[in-house]
Parts: structure tokens; C-alpha cells; sequence
């Protein structure tokens, strides 16, 4: 595995789903991500340590010069639980949980969270804008209602299955409702 192609996988893949979720400043974008997946293992059994870092890592960076919160999905032996940095959990209104992930209880992804945010907490649920899965991890929970699939140029960050959500508003009104673009 290269470390510098999947960086700039990674990348691509960010900008491709930020163009089509058209996100603004103080949204919210989900990860969940599998590292076992994108080390080629199946998904629980291979968490990769290094990987995780280089990917929340990198996406922080990324989404910090654009201003957009990232949450980190955790594996489902945290029910799913996210990292989010203290202020936008108080900012949201979030209800804090007591639990700080491990390897094994949590996922690499959550780890790696943990490292490199300024003041992490864990939370139960939010309602982000869109959100990127690596590795087939389900965080549509997580994302807020009408969900549509965002098909990035990229399908794979290493060995990993990646698929997007983006969010639009509700149609409502019948046959006669008119919409704009």
C-alpha cells in the first residue's frame, strides 16, 4: 500500500464529495471508516493503527480549511458513537457520552480522532450534511434527511469499498409544487 496514493485518493475523493454536497462553513461531515478494508482485511479483524491516523489526519486538515466540522464514526461496538471536537458538541447542543475508543472498541479511525483533535468528546448521535464511508460501515445514521448518494471518481481507497452522502430538503406539496434547481 502507498501511503502518498492513498493520501491523494483520499483527497480526490474529499473534493468530490464537497462539490456535489455543496457543504458551507460550520456544517458537519461524517467519517466512518474501516481500516481493516482499506488494508485489504475484512472489516473488525485488521484495524491498522497508521492508517487511521493518516486518514482522519489528513481529512481534518482538509475540512479545517474549509471551515467544516468532522465527525468520526466509531465501529459498532460503541453503537456507533463519534468523536467531535468539545466545541461544536456544545455549539450543537450534543449530549456527551463516557467512553474514549480503543483499537478494538472503537476502530483506528476513532483512535486517530482522538489524537488529533484539540479537545475530543464522544457523542451518541448528530445530523451531519454529508459524509464519506470507507469500508462499508453504515453512517447513514448519521446523516441527515433526504440522503443521496454521492458517487465520487474514486471507488476505492486502498482496498476499501468508498461510498458518500449528501443531503437536499425534503420535496413536499403534490403535483402542483414547483421547486427550484
Amino acid at each position: 500500500m502507498n501511503i502518498d496514493n492513498l493520501t491523494n485518493d483520499l483527497i480526490q475523493i474529499v473534493k468530490d464529495v464537497l462539490e456535489v454536497a455543496q457543504l458551507q462553513a460550520g456544517n458537519t461531515f461524517v467519517l466512518g471508516c474501516s481500516t481493516s478494508e482499506v488494508v485489504g482485511g475484512m472489516i473488525g479483524k485488521n484495524s491498522s493503527q497508521e492508517v487511521g491516523e493518516l486518514i482522519v489526519s489528513t481529512l481534518k486538515e482538509y475540512l479545517d480549511q474549509h471551515q467544516i466540522n468532522l465527525a468520526v464514526q466509531g465501529c459498532e461496538h460503541l453503537n456507533r458513537a463519534l468523536v467531535v471536537e468539545r466545541a461544536y458538541a456544545m455549539q450543537a447542543d450534543l449530549d456527551e457520552v463516557f467512553v474514549v475508543p480503543a483499537l478494538n472498541a472503537g476502530g483506528a479511525a476513532s483512535v486517530a480522532a482522538f489524537k488529533y483533535f484539540r479537545d475530543p468528546v464522544v457523542v451518541e448521535h448528530i445530523v451531519a450534511q454529508a459524509g464519506l464511508d470507507i469500508g462499508d460501515t453504515a453512517i447513514g445514521m448519521h446523516v441527515k434527511h433526504v440522503q443521496v448518494p454521492v458517487r465520487p471518481s474514486i471507488k476505492k481507497l486502498g482496498s476499501a469499498h468508498v461510498t458518500a452522502l449528501r443531503t437536499r430538503p425534503k420535496f413536499i406539496g403534490g403535483p402542483r409544487a414547483q421547486y427550484a434547481n
